[in-house]
């Protein structure tokens, strides 16, 4: 899906303010049009339309769909990391671990297990088909990680994890609790599962306190 709009990104820096709001109008129509509907299932007369531009206003931003997409990509990992930020920034303690699980399981309670994540569901669909998509996937997920590897590495640099706590493993699995969880819970419209993969990971970094 690469093409010629990925030019067009890289001088995203340079646009007036009312030109960056546009922008960001079209991205944020198109993310939740692709949340909703899937990639595959939006067009871009479907964004233009929800964003409420011109044909030559969202051609003027984004050269082709593939652009668009990797543009969306960027937005929800932003998006993501944004709205969990008071959660991530906590996770150097056990109820700091705690409390960003009680707030994942009721972000998805409140949504009825409909959705699942916004990075992971376009995962899921760009992977296989989008190199470049899979890579911006990938990175967006890597964030996410480091924040939860930075919460566990100031634990075991204080003492409270024991030294032999393989730290970015134990992320990786709090990472891999999150989406194998929601998948589950969105399958069967039911957050137990996602309960269960994050009580369990975490249960295991509770028994490697010092």
């Amino acid at each position: 899906m690469a093409g010629t709009g990925s030019v067009r990104l890289q001088i995203a820096g340079e646009l007036t303010s009312k030109g960056r709001a546009t922008r960001d109008r079209i991205v944020a129509a198109a993310a939740d049009l692709m949340f909703e509907q899937g990639v595959a299932g939006t067009s871009l007369q479907d964004v233009q339309q929800a964003a409420r531009v011109s044909g030559s206003q969202l051609y003027h931003y984004f050269g082709d769909k593939a652009s668009l997409v990797h543009a969306v990509i960027a937005w929800q990992g932003d998006a993501v990391l944004g709205h969990q930020r008071p959660w991530l920034c906590r996770l150097d303690s056990l109820p700091g671990i705690r409390a960003w699980r009680d707030y994942v399981v009721s972000t998805m309670r409140r949504r009825e297990c409909r959705g699942g994540c916004h990075i992971g569901s376009l995962a899921s669909e760009l992977s296989d088909l989008d190199p470049a998509a899979r890579a911006g996937l990938a990175a967006a997920f890597e964030r996410w990680i480091s924040a939860l590897r930075d919460g566990l590495q100031a634990m075991q640099e204080r003492g409270e994890l024991r030294a032999d706590a393989d730290i970015p493993r134990l992320a990786c699995a709090l990472m891999a609790a999150v989406e194998g969880g929601l998948l589950l819970a969105k399958a069967q419209r039911d957050t137990a599962p996602l309960e269960a993969a994050l009580d369990t990971v975490i249960d295991h970094i509770a028994s490697l306190t010092a």
